[in-house]
């Protein structure tokens, strides 16, 4: 990692952020930064009937177009995340559309969905060896005329090749996509997943799980809305959270009033106080995966003791490289020995009044 911050990351940082995007993909598919899954008893977590190897996963939008599943767990992570992606290729919004504000180590994207289909990512994903916990993030497309029959579809057409669902309502960069977290939206958008879901576990017997994930910018009204309907359906779990439209407290002055949703070191407070929020509302009825800021064993473990099961990351590799997953990895392990702690799962919760009752940043 200090190699990669010393010698690469200023050559990269030469590239626009789309260009060291598919340069990083292209890398990957090389072999580059190739090893082995970390797997540790120690670092284990079985929620939904999935067996993690290790808690820490890759969040989606960075393999959008399920390209290259398997060397991202080979960088260390116990699980991944691909997509998101929409049943139609779609190519997104105009660019410039993602932006690296670096006194801040973060980032703003307003991507739009842009990917390949269903039909494309299907076909990647149908020849891998599904050895390792992939999950596909599904979407709708910007000029769809039922979102949340896209959503449907999306079930149907993965259900033989995911490990999981994550289903992509939080989005800002689609316009009126988040008012499918509105309550009456959500209860019909659940409902119709749910039946999707029904129809292919009776086909095929097997149970695959589905997340809901949510955004960092919803009230208490909101929150309290998302957890009574997810507690009355038959949905696995939560995301917490998608990026956020809040700006609050940045330095960068070059990027920081470019629209699209800000992820990275800005948004740990905010997704982490939603994330202890909903744990309150859900208790342990549900299982939730903490996403937002994460980008070193500190914040990892600080999601977990605010009440996640599982941690994702994604925009703190950008400036911490590829190495970053086993770095964060080793690291845990270090404190879980200093600790006395024999299993991550011993961390949770203990924070949870302490983030829970934190105000909502404006």
């Amino acid at each position: 990692m200090n190699l990669y911050r010393s010698y690469l990351r200023p050559l990269i940082f030469c590239l626009s952020p789309e260009k060291a995007h598919k340069l990083s993909i292209l890398a990957l598919k090389a072999g580059f930064g190739s090893g082995e899954a970390i797997h540790d008893q120690r670092l284990s977590v079985n929620i939904a009937g999935l067996e993690f190897p290790n808690f820490l996963g890759l969040a989606a939008g960075y393999d959008k177009n399920a390209e290259v599943p398997d060397q991202i767990l080979r960088l260390g992570f116990g699980f991944s995340e691909v997509g998101t992606i929409t049943p139609r290729p779609q190519a997104g919004n105009p660019q410039p559309r993602l932006f690296r504000l670096r006194e801040d180590e973060a980032v703003i994207n307003r991507m739009g969905f842009n990917n390949e289909g269903h039909e494309a990512a299907h076909k990647r994903l149908a020849k891998r060896k599904k050895q390792g916990i992939v999950g596909v993030n599904i979407g709708a497309n910007k000029d769809s005329d039922d979102r949340i029959l896209d959503y449907s579809r999306g079930i149907h057409c993965f259900y033989d090749v995911a490990s999981f669902f994550t289903i992509n309502i939080s989005s800002p960069n689609t316009p009126g996509l988040r008012n499918l977290q509105a309550r009456d939206s959500l209860k019909e958008l659940l409902l119709s997943v749910s039946g999707a879901r029904a129809e292919e576990k009776q086909k095929t017997g097997v149970h695959v799980p589905v997340f809901l994930k949510i955004a960092p910018d919803l009230t208490e009204e909101g929150l309290d809305d998302v957890a009574a309907e997810l507690l009355a359906s038959d949905v696995d779990g939560l995301i917490v959270s998608n990026t956020t439209l809040s700006r609050t407290g940045l330095q960068n002055k070059s990027f920081s009033g470019e629209s699209g949703g800000l992820s990275g070191k800005p948004l740990f407070e905010r997704s982490t106080i939603i994330l202890a929020k909903m744990r309150k509302r859900l208790q342990q009825q549900k299982p939730i995966i903490g996403v937002g800021g994460v980008y070193d064993a500190k914040t990892a473990l600080e999601k977990i003791k605010a009440g996640a099961d599982l941690v994702e990351l994604y925009s703190a590799m950008v400036y911490e490289g590829a190495g970053l997953a086993r770095h964060i990895l080793e690291n845990v392990l270090e404190t879980m020995e200093k600790d006395g702690v024999g299993k991550i799962g011993e961390y949770r919760d203990l924070s949870l009044d302490e983030w829970a009752n934190r105000k909502i940043p404006d």
